[in-house]
């Protein structure tokens, strides 16, 4: 129920300008991003020496003087990262205690096939115990990722109910879920996708308890400005946009086009970043990735 929430958070969130870092990257894409990162397969020589490095990069993102909450509102984290520490406290305890910066938990398991030109996600059997450990670290909200691949009414319905399903349990739990139904930038019918999402998301919101706070995270929309009627639902916290594979400038050029619609950026985030920078260089870079992700949310 929304008594747990935390009201100074809450309303960071609904009206902060700035952005969320997504670095959230799970098992399934840790070792992409560690190469991206210069860090390659020899490097390391179990799941648990990758982790330890990913780890490394995130912290040395999180403690860079670049990352403030001047231009980050919150940052997505994976459930390892959550309870690992950055200098001593718990990550999320860093980041609020710290910087000021609220954090989410990535609960998903991932994606199951694609059946209905959907990915639906897998089962989160363990769910209320993520909730719980992220209530008791202080974390403001989740998120959880499906993909639609085509203009599927039946398909994209079953996502919608399910993300929406999930929501439920996460609110009563004290947090508010990011719901992100991520459209596949290169399908031919992405725009008649978009429409079918959103007719299907005003279908859940229009029986949903409006006491219930949630959030999306959409793929820019073809439509400019397509998603901002959402905000016509009370509630409904913020609107956030995931890279999806774009470049980071045309990411930033199609963002700055939609009105109170802020990034949520991963890949373009960290695009620039090596292990091999110095400080100075690596900060440099994020910097910049920071400053240009903010002007485009803005």
């Amino acid at each position: 129920m929304k008594e747990y929430l935390n009201q100074e958070k809450l309303n960071l969130m609904r009206n902060k300008k700035g952005f969320i870092a997504a670095l959230d990257q799970s098992g399934g894409s840790s070792a992409k991003t560690l190469l991206k990162y210069g860090v390659d397969s020899n490097m390391y020589h179990s799941d648990e020496e990758m982790f330890e490095l990913i780890h490394d990069m995130r912290k040395r993102v999180f403690t860079s003087p670049a990352f403030t909450n001047e231009k980050i509102i919150g940052s997505i984290l994976f459930y390892k990262t959550m309870e690992s520490k950055v200098e001593g406290k718990y990550t999320s305890e860093y980041l609020w205690d710290n910087k000021k910066i609220l954090s989410f938990l990535k609960v998903d398991k991932g994606l199951m096939e694609e059946i209905e030109q959907v990915q639906l996600m897998k089962d989160i059997p363990d769910l209320e115990e993520q909730l719980s450990e992220a209530r008791t670290r202080g974390v403001f909200g989740t998120k959880m990722r499906s993909v639609i691949l085509g203009a599927n009414r039946e398909g994209i319905r079953k996502i919608v109910k399910q993300q929406f399903e999930f929501a439920k349990i996460i609110c009563d739990n004290g947090l508010v879920p990011i719901i992100e139904p991520e459209v596949d930038i290169h399908i031919e019918d992405k725009v008649e996708a978009e429409k079918i999402l959103k007719e299907e998301i005003k279908t859940q919101l229009d029986n949903w308890n409006e006491s219930l706070y949630i959030m999306f995270k959409f793929t820019i929309p073809t439509i400019d400005n397509f998603y901002e009627d959402l905000y016509d639902y009370s509630c409904v916290v913020r609107i956030v946009a995931l890279s999806g594979g774009y470049e980071m400038d045309d990411a930033c050029e199609k963002l700055s086009r939609n009105n109170r619609m802020i990034a949520s950026f991963s890949r373009a985030l960290l695009e620039n970043l090596r292990y091999q920078q110095s400080d100075e260089e690596f900060n440099k870079e994020l910097e910049t990735a920071i400053d240009k992700i903010y002007q485009a949310s803005i």
